[in-house]
């Protein structure tokens, strides 16, 4: 599934063409992506601008001219691109098969500046999925999430609050979507790794006394930040569907540290140890013995 920096990546690439776009047409091509389309949702698309392209944790957020939101979720292959235009910046892109068996979703476009477009959703799995809500309250989705990672609310003070006395690993405590969202397994043990925190570590032992983070949080909350906007800078990951306004791969997976790496050399300066590779809550979890602790 893509995580954060692959999300934002997409809204990035979208929002200069959907941005004050008003939706003249939509054209469902099946009745159902992951789930059923919600009721009269071509209807109640047609004649909405889009006011502006957001993100919310792993959530695609189109702001309608009348307050609602139109939720996209891209699953594993979902993706979106444009009919006679490549998207300047990245995005999660795939150029149309010949049979255009797997175009379910396609939306007619007039932008102020672009003109006329035609927006088309892809999936070829069918694991993302499309809602429309009155307002981001009324969301099950988006309830109770946790802070933006790349926002002022997500701190080591915070993270101290919610981690004390939580016996949870904390790959799985930053992985809980209503402690911090967007964080997906691939960035948490990049940002593991750079701060030397063994992923089984429990969560409480980041925290000291008075209820105060300890300097290895502290170190953490960076690292999460600046590898999600390494990520985002280079466009995201490509483990197998991820792909560019081009067609291209994302460019992180050639930076990875940690993830995917079972066996070789740690790349940590002065280190001697070998990556190893685990399994929790059935996600693997790769790390270096030796300099993480």
């Amino acid at each position: 599934m893509p995580e954060l920096p692959e999300v934002e990546t997409v809204r990035r690439g979208l929002a200069p063409y959907v941005d004050g776009a008003r939706i003249e047409a939509v054209t469902l091509n099946r009745k159902d992506l992951r789930f059923a389309f919600p009721k009269d949702f071509a209807k109640r698309l047609t004649g909405q601008t889009i006011e502006r392209a957001g993100r919310r944790a792993k959530y695609l957020l189109f702001h309608l001219g009348d307050g609602g939101i139109w939720l996209s979720h891209l699953g594993m292959t979902g993706s979106f691109r444009f009919e006679d235009r490549l998207i300047t910046e990245p995005t999660r892109y795939r150029e149309a098969s010949a049979d255009r068996k797997h175009d379910h979703v396609e939306i007619t476009l007039v932008h102020p500046e672009q003109g006329r477009m035609a927006l088309i959703y892809t999936d070829a799995r069918r694991f993302g999925f499309m809602d429309l809500y009155a307002s981001e309250a009324e969301s099950p989705y988006l309830a109770g999430l946790g802070p933006e990672p790349l926002s002022n609310d997500f701190n080591a003070e915070m993270l101290a609050a919610r981690f004390a006395g939580k016996k949870a690993p904390i790959k799985a405590a930053l992985l809980d979507q209503r402690v911090v969202a967007g964080l997906g397994n691939i960035y948490v043990s990049e940002a593991l790794y750079r701060a030397h925190i063994l992923p089984t570590r429990l969560a409480g032992s980041l925290v000291g006394k008075r209820d105060r983070p300890k300097p290895e949080l502290e170190a953490l909350v960076i690292e999460v930040r600046k590898v999600l906007l390494e990520a985002i800078d280079a466009g995201g990951s490509t483990l197998r569907d991820f792909r560019n306004a081009d067609g291209n791969s994302g460019y992180f997976q050639h930076r990875f540290m940690i993830y995917d790496r079972e066996g070789e050399p740690c790349l940590t300066p002065g280190c001697t140890g070998t990556v190893q590779r685990i399994v929790q809550s059935g996600r693997s979890s790769f790390f270096c013995p030796v300099c993480q602790h």
